[in-house]
């Protein structure tokens, strides 16, 4: 018997089943499991139920929202101001937003204490659909540079140490939607044990280029440099580079094909400083890489060094089946 028809029956016999006495009411729920094949128990609840195509409106589950519209309008919109942080890092810097918070909006003490109570999980949830909205994925241009890779080692000692210096790069390109010709592409360089970040913008992606923007990056970094971890890009994985680390004593390693998840630390940085700012725009000329290293070489560095919390993971705990990231 299909469904349809299941369904039928049910309404043909759901009457006189509650008409009927206790004796036929067995007899009755006898032949409906057998014609059904439904579970006894199922079966009964059902005929005791409410009537077929009269369901009862349900109660709405879960706790009542805390947290006002206003409320929220307001957590959205220092979210925006602070450049996008991701929850952990927008609640740690709610305290110190409270007096622009003041000074903008009306804020009553309970809207206060709403705000700085919310808890980075309720975060996402609230924001999930602005995020949304902003989300985009593009693919990358990096071809692999297979002709360095053996001199070059696959990074495989630990770089969790307490000491800065070693870092992270990767290129992230501004080409709009086409590929053609020569356009600018941002050069990131992420320091591991402290987060530190530094960018420079380059017109093309030539080895050259890229061993000068590191060297540019490495002046202006407040600690020394003692290693550069990449992926397989030709662009890093050639002579000019490992020629240049090697008389400063730079450890030069490259992490392994098609795994993005060894070069996790710059990758993040390359959403939160870069396409987060500059989206995914076409910029080709040397007066908007000037422009742009302007950008990165004053307000941005300290903005996003100096004025933004920064996370580390301290320990994983696994709950279950579950594995809790603190």
């Amino acid at each position: 018997m299909g469904h349809k028809a299941k369904w039928e029956y049910f309404r043909a016999v759901y009457e006189r089943y509650r008409k009927a006495g206790r004796e036929a009411k067995q007899l009755m729920l006898n032949e409906f499991c057998l014609n059904t094949g439904y579970n006894r128990k199922y079966a009964i609840r059902l005929l005791n139920g409410p009537p077929p195509g009269k369901q009862p409106a349900r109660r709405p589950r879960g706790r009542r929202p805390r947290y006002g519209q206003q409320v929220l309008s307001i957590l959205a919109a220092i979210w925006e101001a602070a450049g996008y942080p991701w929850s952990v890092r927008l609640k740690a810097l709610l305290p110190s937003w409270m007096p622009w918070i003041r000074k903008r909006y009306g804020m009553t003490p309970q809207m206060e204490k709403q705000l700085l109570g919310i808890s980075a999980r309720q975060i996402d949830r609230r924001l999930k659909a602005k995020k949304s909205e902003r989300k985009r994925r593009i693919y990358g241009r990096t071809k692999p540079g297979a002709l360095w890779k053996h001199p070059i080692p696959v990074k495989t000692d630990s770089w969790d140490g307490s000491d800065p210096g070693f870092s992270e790069i990767d290129l992230v390109a501004h080409g709009g939607n086409s590929g053609d010709g020569e356009f600018a592409h941002t050069l990131n360089l992420t320091d591991i044990p402290s987060g530190w970040t530094e960018s420079r913008a380059l017109l093309g992606k030539s080895q050259v280029a890229v061993q000068e923007g590191l060297d540019a990056i490495e002046k202006v970094l407040p600690f020394r440099l003692l290693g550069v971890d990449s992926d397989n890009g030709s662009e890093f994985i050639n002579w000019h580079l490992k020629g240049g680390c090697e008389p400063k004593q730079i450890q030069l390693t490259r992490g392994r094909p098609y795994k993005k998840d060894d070069n996790a630390h710059v990758e993040q940085k390359n959403w939160t400083h870069v396409r987060k700012l500059l989206g995914w725009e076409r910029y080709d000329s040397r007066a908007a890489v000037a422009a742009i290293n302007d950008l990165y070489r004053h307000e941005l560095r300290l903005w996003m060094n100096l004025y933004l919390p920064s996370v580390k993971l301290v320990k994983k705990v696994r709950v279950g089946s579950k594995l809790r990231r603190v």
